[in-house]
């Protein structure tokens, strides 16, 4: 995996790094704890580095923490935790934030599956398949959509080459063992020069895992007692199996049933590159089957077979769910240089993909989702004049989303959107300033329930730093942003089989609108770096799904709320070069993030499923050849919950790792062992859905292999 970017390619800027969670730079010896530079592809803006808050994960790295699904590939970085519904399904939550206020993009558009609709949907990127991912926070990804208000997370690939490779031939390739879940994985790519300005590019990965091992027991507290209850009462009643069986589903240890997964994918690509830009396609496809484990102690309630008969209820073991998912995806890039004039590059990137999972009750087929997508966008970039430059362009996105069967909770609906964007910087001196808006028109409509809505939405943002002295700048945005309830949110009326879940929309539902504030602090020396950032969200008309405490067809009810809202939180990250030992620089860390959401609107309660404050810190010794690194990740208690949410108990992770690099004088060829949750504890995020049934995995020694060449 190596950085892909080169003059009349990507716009790219060194920005200061942030401490820890970042990789070293590819094809340099450079690294973020010693406070070397970070090279940030924007292919939109020269810099994020006033609006934003920008992370970077690469290297060595990201093969080191690659999962399964992005969501958990992104858990060491600052502010980022996981909604971890599933080892087949976890997407990012960023400041707290998901699904519809997070954006994960494939090179600057949607991954254009269903995953922003529900937790246990999987995103349809393979990790192992990727080079880069840039995790995008603050106001500067409104220009990605009003749906980024969280943040964004940016993966790159070179499925559509963006140079030619200079041996006519470049492979990279990435392999690996885990315990934890007995994961298989292996990918691998290939670019070829067909000629000196035409590039073809394949590549493919594998995974397999069995059930995921967990550390402690598998139920949370709460639910082990609730299931001893139980037993109670079947002994009460005289059912001295049905008591035993529920005595020992409550001790469960080890193993969490119907985790097991299978993920392959497959791409070409093909671009043509000169001297007046590049054009390029590529074609790939994504499968992917994944278990989905069951709340212990529920009954599932079944529709009216065809005679008009009620099927019986069952336990979810007598029926795993789970889900078969795949998706066609054709992607377009282009790019043309206009000289020395107003305007730098004129860029299109555009991506249709053609989406279905089914899910499965046992052998039964439960439900099937489609998606049909396109995005795509044109932007303008500005050459720099006299230190003002910046990013304008144009945005459209269809998405014609059904779901078919007994438990289809969302009716068929279409969305289409088209934006208008820019964003613009000056730089004079010690002093920046950056501008960014955006303009939304937004058509969500429902045909079988004869219902459109239609939303017209302006977001704005306006930020400036200052360079103190050499190395120290403070910086201050501020924003607003307003966003369109989506389909799910407007429309939910249904029982969800996967979620285990009635889920309730609102077709009233207005704009979602926050005005945002952030605050940072950097500070840059040869030997130690701070990165710390303060930020606050203001919601109008926060959009948000909650238990009702009812119950629907044996579900409990979640149903989608409206009233005001307030987000608050930090973030911080530091580095320090200790001593040097030998041939061995000796670099300590620590990123801590916490966040706060209240439901205002006169009701003053907590906002569901926030992650808890969390400290991460590191030692780190870094060779020519050899990197060892330790680390302590403690997590607090999280008890300021919404109501009918659980408590979540705090934990304390500990990690060790170590890279060796056993070709002399090239960074070509990684051997990685890491041995994560060494002391096998329990573990569970509050960001999921799931967490009293799906803790995270228990003591997971990891073997990778990576090569470049």
């Amino acid at each position: 995996m190596r950085l892909l970017s080169s003059a009349g390619f990507t716009l790219a800027l060194v920005l200061s790094a942030p401490a820890i969670a970042q990789g070293r730079t590819a094809g340099s010896d450079d690294d973020v704890h010693t406070g070397g530079p970070i090279i940030v592809t924007a292919p939109y803006v020269r810099s994020l580095d006033i609006l934003g808050n920008v992370s970077v994960l690469e290297g060595d790295e990201l093969a080191r923490d690659i999962r399964g699904q992005i969501g958990d590939s992104l858990t060491r970085q600052a502010g980022v935790s996981a909604t971890s519904f599933a080892p087949g399904a976890s997407r990012p939550v960023l400041r707290g934030f998901s699904g519809e206020r997070v954006r994960v993009l494939t090179d600057g558009i949607g991954s254009i599956d269903v995953s922003n609709t529900s937790a246990d949907h999987a995103v349809t990127i393979d990790p192992l398949t990727v080079e880069r991912i840039e995790i995008l926070r603050g106001p500067a990804v409104l220009l990605f959509g009003s749906q980024a208000i969280g943040g964004a997370v940016n993966l790159f690939d070179r499925r559509i080459p963006r140079k030619v490779p200079e041996d006519h031939v470049h492979i990279d390739a990435i392999g690996g063992y885990a315990t934890a879940a007995d994961d298989r994985n292996a990918g691998g790519s290939i670019d070829i020069a067909l000629s000196p300005q035409v590039v073809a590019h394949f590549d493919g990965s594998w995974r397999k895992t069995g059930d995921m091992r967990s550390g402690g027991f598998v139920y949370a507290p709460g639910l082990r007692a609730e299931l001893l209850d139980l037993a109670a009462e079947e002994a009460e009643e005289g059912h001295a199996d049905e008591a035993a069986e529920l005595t020992e589903q409550a001790g469960s240890r080890g193993k969490v049933a119907n985790t097991a997964s299978e993920t392959w994918t497959a791409a070409g690509g093909l671009s043509l590159i000169n001297d007046g830009g590049q054009l390029g396609v590529s074609v790939s496809y994504y499968d992917s089957n994944y278990g989905v484990p069951s709340r212990p102690g529920t009954e599932h309630h079944h529709e009216e077979g065809e005679e008009g008969e009620e099927e019986e209820g069952h336990e979810p073991g007598e029926g795993a769910v789970t889900i078969g998912l795949k998706q066609w995806r054709a992607d377009l890039r282009g790019e043309v240089e206009m000289g020395d004039g107003f305007f730098d590059k004129l860029r299109i990137r555009a991506g249709f993909a053609d989406y279905e999972h089914t899910e499965f009750e046992g052998d039964e087929v439960g439900t099937i989702f489609t998606n049909q997508g396109v995005e795509g966008r044109i932007e303008l970039a500005q050459n720099d004049r006299g230190g003002w430059r910046g990013a304008s362009g144009v945005q459209y996105s269809h998405r014609d989303f059904n779901a078919i069967g007994a438990e289809a909770f969302v009716p068929r609906n279409l969305t289409d959107q088209f934006a208008l964007f820019t964003l613009q910087e000056w730089q004079t001196g010690p002093l920046g300033v950056e501008a960014a808006a955006r303009f939304e028109s937004t058509s969500v409509r429902a045909p079988t329930l004869g219902i459109e809505r239609d939303f017209d939405t302006f977001s704005g943002a306006l930020g400036a730093n200052y360079e103190l002295a050499e190395g120290v700048k403070v910086g201050v945005s501020v924003a607003r942003a307003v966003r369109a309830p989506s389909a799910e949110e407007l429309f939910s009326n249904g029982p969800h089989i996967a979620t285990q879940a009635f889920e309730v929309g609102d077709p009233n539902l207005r704009r979602e609108a926050s005005w945002g504030a952030e605050a940072s602090f950097k500070l840059k020396t040869d030997r130690f770096n701070l990165s710390l950032a303060a930020y606050s969200n203001w919601f109008d008309d926060f959009i948000y799904a909650d238990a009702t405490g009812e119950e629907e067809d044996e579900l409990p009810v979640f149903q989608y709320f409206q009233r005001d809202a307030r987000v608050w939180g930090f973030e911080a990250e530091a580095s320090a070069r200790l001593a040097q030992i030998g041939g061995f620089n000796i670099v300590a860390d620590a990123t801590a993030d916490m966040t706060r959401a209240k439901i205002r609107g006169g009701l003053d309660q907590h906002a569901p499923r926030i992650p808890p404050l969390r400290v991460l810190g590191g030692l780190e010794a870094q060779g020519e050849r050899i990197d060892a690194r330790a680390e302590v990740e403690w997590t607090d208690d999280q008890t300021r919950i919404a109501p009918f949410e659980t408590p979540t108990r705090g934990f304390t992770l500990v990690n060790a790792s170590i890279s060796w690099r056993p070709l002399p004088d090239s960074r070509n060829l990684t051997l990685s062992l890491a041995a994560n949750n060494i002391f096998d504890v329990e573990a569970r995020r509050h960001a999921s859905f799931t967490k009293d049934y799906v803790p995270l995995a228990g003591r997971d020694i990891r073997l990778t292999a990576r090569a470049s060449f």
